[in-house]
């Protein structure tokens, strides 16, 4: 997480540390909006194409393997997917955009839900936005960004799978990025930068939503 090294102190990074890797357990999976959970503790939510490793970055975020599936096939998420994170903040993992081997009406009946869920959730503190590093934002992100400027969610860009590309390439994509959004006016100004297997950028990335529980 190059761009956020420096930004927070070792008792931020010990406060993330200890929430993300205290108890987390699956709620509910959510398929139509009257069965959302009530709104209590701050939500934070995870966006991203169909196989951008969303799932090994929630796993990643809370130390454990089998939290949220991964596979390899692309669109297995079909439903809202709600995790209690002790009490204090629930984690909620967004259907994939982008690719979907199932029907139109499927895929229409996902995104309607999705749109309802970030305009109608008033505890949603933040949405990260994951974008593979190999590849950097493509249309579909793009879309899903302007949904959420339009509702005025506030977003980050987490890039995934930085262990793929070198650090340079990181860095420039980094870059790129934040010229790109820096007129967006729900945008997260700090680019993450994370891999799920080498942990690079993990704790920051704790540390920073950890101080959303208490907004």
């Amino acid at each position: 997480m190059t761009q956020s090294d420096e930004r927070f102190s070792r008792a931020e990074l010990e406060t993330g540390r200890k929430l993300f890797l205290g108890p987390c357990e699956f709620m509910l999976g959510v398929v139509r909006m009257d069965t959302l959970p009530d709104e209590g503790p701050a939500e934070v939510a995870f966006a991203g194409r169909s196989n951008v490793g969303k799932s090994s970055f929630l796993n990643a975020l809370t130390n454990q393997k089998g939290l949220a599936r991964a596979s390899n096939t692309p669109g297995r998420t079909r439903e809202i997917n709600y995790f209690d994170l002790g009490g204090v903040m629930r984690l909620v993992d967004l259907p994939g955009y982008g690719y979907a081997r199932a029907s139109k009406k499927d895929i229409a009946a996902w995104i309607s839900l999705t749109r309802n869920f970030l305009r109608g959730r008033s505890v949603l503190r933040r949405v990260c936005v994951l974008i593979d590093a190999r590849h950097g934002l493509k249309a579909s992100d793009i879309e899903v960004m302007d949904l959420l400027d339009e509702t005025a969610v506030n977003y980050q860009i987490v890039l995934t799978k930085a262990d793929k590309v070198k650090p340079t390439a990181v860095a420039a994509l980094q870059k790129t990025t934040v010229e790109k959004i820096i007129r967006r006016p729900a945008a997260h100004p700090i680019i993450g930068a994370t891999s799920s297997i080498s942990g690079e950028g993990i704790p920051e990335m704790r540390a920073d939503l950890a101080a959303l529980a208490h907004q």
